[in-house]
């Protein structure tokens, strides 16, 4: 069994039980031979959030507003998830979580209503050349409308500096949007202090949370951001995204809507009907994660909050692991790698590692090690400037690995091995 210690609450060290978690995992024991490496392009998930959706297409596949039996069951299962979310980001108001399709969606409803509240005073907004597409061209397309973009760029060791974001700041800011981890290069961003320096000269801040949800805990109250956006499936549930904002924030957005609905959100923001099974399943997700917490502390009296915290204090322990060892491995391979790279770093990024093989093609070692039944990605990872910015060809990208708390050191072992054998045989 594959286990590493970990620090936990409520007792000095205890070894993370993932063999106990994969059991919860279907689809892992559906394709026992495949080892999931490409999880940033989509999490596995556990029984409960199948049980979830299936209970609700069985039970209340309806639409929710009724007075029958089935319709009230809709309206209370999506409070439910609602109340859940907002668990899950420590939100002081349930009412500050909105659901709907994806995040990508969410940051152009957002973009577009502070778009039309633009004005000379107020119109400069902070992108980052490490974000994902669609917390970039959601704002560059604001251009037209008066916007004017400030670029606040990596270093090249491929970490974004505070220190350089500060003097691009000025009462002039709108707002900046960054993401708290890379998709591509697992690195990771201080939520905290870019709110802080946002807010500081009036501006407000907006986070892309769609690759941080599975691997740290999320906290809207202490991070003080004004906006945040994340998605289920990346996060243990089927495909769907949630925004949150703080509620005066949400208020004086413009969004379109019906003239029936309320101008308060959430309705204002949930146009139109969205998916209630993949709501329900996110709701069972995030309670997977509190058991999870519930299975590693022995802390008496916790609240769910309290469990989530203990959850994802070992996973981060447990995936920072998994980090150093594929981090070894890929130096032992000759891999030239984007980000963090130091084993002794691990603890500062997410298990996902941008990567290529001197002298070899990205696609064609991906269908290699598919061909191994690891699946890995490779391409640009939609994201055009960063790709840019590592010298790299929007083409052929580099190669990405993306692992979760399920995945296990001997999976690792089999990546070194099969990256050994695809070695000797080009040589």
């Amino acid at each position: 069994m594959d286990m590493i210690a970990a620090s936990l609450p409520g007792q000095s060290t205890a070894a993370f039980p993932v063999e106990t978690l994969r059991a919860q995992f279907s689809a892992l024991a559906h394709a026992p031979n495949t080892v999931f490496f490409d999880n940033a392009a989509g999490a596995q998930v556990p029984q409960a959030v199948f049980d979830a959706v299936t209970s609700h297409l069985l039970e209340r596949n309806v639409q929710r507003g009724g007075r029958y039996k089935q319709s009230v069951a809709v309206d209370a299962s999506v409070a439910d998830a609602r109340e859940t979310v907002a668990l899950f980001l420590n939100a002081s108001d349930a009412a500050e979580v909105s659901f709907g399709m994806n995040a990508t969606s969410f940051i152009r409803l957002v973009s577009l209503g502070i778009g039309q509240m633009l004005d000379g005073a107020r119109n400069e907004i902070v992108v980052t050349d490490l974000d994902h597409d669609a917390n970039i061209s959601t704002w560059t397309a604001l251009e037209p409308l008066g916007a004017r973009i400030v670029w606040w760029r990596m270093r090249d060791d491929r970490q974004l500096y505070i220190e350089d974001l500060e003097p691009l700041l000025s009462e002039k800011t709108r707002l900046v949007a960054f993401t708290a981890a890379s998709h591509a290069l697992g690195t990771l961003v201080d939520v905290p202090a870019v709110t802080a320096a946002a807010h500081a000269v009036g501006a407000e801040s907006f986070v892309d949370c769609v690759h941080y949800g599975p691997h740290g805990l999320i906290d809207v109250q202490a991070w003080d951001c004004d906006y945040l956006v994340c998605s289920g499936y990346k996060t243990f549930s089927p495909h769907m995204g949630f925004l949150w904002g703080k509620k005066d924030k949400l208020r004086t957005l413009p969004t379109f809507r019906e003239d029936f609905i309320p101008n308060e959100p959430p309705f204002k923001i949930e146009v139109g009907t969205f998916v209630y099974e993949n709501v329900a399943g996110m709701a069972a997700a995030i309670r997977y994660l509190e058991a999870l917490g519930q299975s590693v502390t022995s802390s008496a009296g916790a609240s769910r909050r309290d469990h989530l915290v203990a959850a994802f204090d070992a996973i981060r322990a447990y995936e920072a692991e998994l980090s150093r060892q594929c981090l070894q491995v890929l130096h032992r391979h000759g891999a030239t790698i984007y980000g963090v790279s130091d084993p002794a770093r691990a603890s500062e990024r997410v298990p996902t590692i941008l990567f290529n093989l001197p002298g070899r093609a990205p696609g064609a070692i991906a269908q290699q090690l598919a061909d191994h039944d690891i699946a890995v990605r490779d391409g640009h990872m939609f994201a055009p400037r960063l790709m840019n910015r590592l010298g790299l060809e929007m083409s052929s990208g580099a190669l990405r690995i993306s692992l979760l708390h399920y995945n296990t050191p001997a999976e690792i072992e089999r990546f070194d091995a099969v990256l050994g054998a695809l070695a000797r045989s080009s040589s």
